[in-house]
């Protein structure tokens, strides 16, 4: 029996059977630990699954008239700079004590002096000839009303001399009275004095041509005496109105000649901002006044802009208080930036420090100014979050978002001012949200 053993193990199919006898006692007794295991473990409860609400605050809107504010940033400067030149040459020998920079000089203040003594000179030379000359037509005057006496007493000698070499020759020829020396003295006498007066009537007769050219030479004399009196005053450079000195360019001792820029001046009393303006804005919301002009007579240019009052904002300002000026007009139309230039005008008592401003609006701050446009009728006003880039808002309805496409017509400071797409009494969703979903469940907290 031992051998009949040990001769099937030495076959190879035993060897087979062992081992799938061995795989499946494995395979049982694992699904039996599995189900073992398996009943062990608890089932979990069911619960409901119910809609989480999106936490929101809303705003009611109704509609309303709002005044466009047109913003724009622009740098103060005075309206007058004036820059003084000197108008002659010369060595500079007096200068303003307070010639400085910065310094606020009065009206009619001397600024500085040039040497005088050569223009004195030829002012003094200008004002002799002139009196010569002056002289001369009276003399050329009073010498025409004695030539024209005199032309009259000689006329009365030339009658008497002709009339006694008449009666001389009459009674020598036919009385025979009388020599011919005689008749030729009288002759002689006669011819003499109508020569006289001859060149006594040429003298009285060039007497205007004489008179005119003395005058246009007094003319021109009288021309030079008031260039050299004019060059003399130029002399004395004085402040033409009370001013800001901007630029000093001269000193005492120092030479100059007629051109040199030697002081600029600033008025401080108006001040001018020049704002740029997008030309869409312009074009909508500038107010111009309306003329009656004939249109064939009116110039291709802007109306004038109404005189609205403008606040002011130093971008430097801690408290933010405005200073009030006038728009004035348009200035410019720049192609490259397509922007309309405008200015505003602020005079000196509204540009002054005060209880509000520690420091006046000077020249050389860059501010911000706000210009008062035209009226926006019937727009919602909204904070400009609560309208997406896509002219999207959100709405409450039953609790529940819902997505509305509106019409901006205009974004001003933290608000988008709605034209189209809403209703009075909606009510808006003013929390940001990030792409909701539509029809979202919602819960008011405001």
């Amino acid at each position: 029996m031992t051998e009949k053993i040990k001769h099937y193990k030495n076959k190879p199919h035993f060897k087979i059977i062992i081992r799938i006898a061995l795989c499946v006692i494995v395979i049982i007794v694992g699904y039996s630990g599995m189900n073992a295991l398996a009943n062990l473990k608890q089932p979990p409860e069911e619960k409901m699954v119910t809609e989480r609400p999106v936490q929101i605050e809303v705003k009611k809107i109704e509609p309303e008239n709002v005044p466009v504010l047109i913003t724009g940033y622009g740098e103060v400067k005075t309206l007058n700079n004036v820059s003084l030149s000197s108008e002659v040459g010369g060595r500079i020998i007096y200068t303003h004590p307070n010639l400085e920079t910065g310094v606020t000089i009065e009206k009619s203040e001397v600024l500085f002096k040039i040497d005088t003594l050569d223009y004195l000179n030829v002012y003094e030379d200008a004002k002799a000839n002139t009196t010569r000359l002056e002289n001369v037509i009276n003399r050329v005057t009073k010498q025409h009303v004695a030539d024209k006496n005199r032309l009259k007493k000689i006329e009365r000698n030339l009658e008497l001399s002709k009339t006694e070499y008449e009666r001389l020759q009459l009674l020598y020829t036919k009385n025979s009275i009388g020599t011919k020396s005689g008749v030729d003295r009288a002759e002689q006498s006669y011819n003499s004095i109508a020569d006289q007066v001859e060149q006594m009537n040429l003298a009285v007769s060039l007497f205007p041509i004489q008179l005119n050219e003395a005058k246009s030479i007094l003319v021109s004399a009288q021309a030079k005496l008031d260039m050299a009196a004019s060059n003399l005053n130029r002399c004395e450079i004085r402040a033409p109105f009370s001013g800001r000195v901007k630029k000093v360019s001269v000193e005492a001792g120092q030479y100059i000649p007629a051109g040199f820029n030697a002081v600029t001046l600033a008025d401080d009393s108006v001040l001018e901002i020049q704002i740029p303006i997008d030309s869409i804005d312009a074009n909508k919301w500038l107010q111009f006044e309306t003329t009656t002009t004939n249109i064939k007579t009116k110039n291709a240019w802007f109306e004038k802009l109404k005189p609205e009052d403008c606040h002011i904002f130093w971008t430097e300002a801690d408290n933010g208080t405005p200073w009030t000026g006038k728009l004035d007009r348009v200035v410019n139309f720049n192609r490259q930036t397509r922007t309309v230039i405008v200015a505003v005008r602020v005079s000196s008592d509204q540009a002054g420090a005060n209880s509000s401003h520690s420091l006046p609006l000077v020249d050389g701050m860059f501010c911000k100014v706000e210009i008062p446009g035209q009226i926006m009728e019937n727009v919602y006003r909204l904070p400009r979050w609560a309208v997406s880039f896509k002219e999207t808002v959100y709405l409450a309805e039953d609790n529940r978002l819902k997505t509305m496409a509106v019409k901006v017509k205009r974004f001003q400071d933290e608000y988008a001012f709605v034209s189209e797409g809403l209703s009075s009494g909606d009510t808006i969703i003013i929390t940001r949200l990030v792409d909701p979903l539509e029809n979202t469940l919602l819960q008011i907290t405001n």
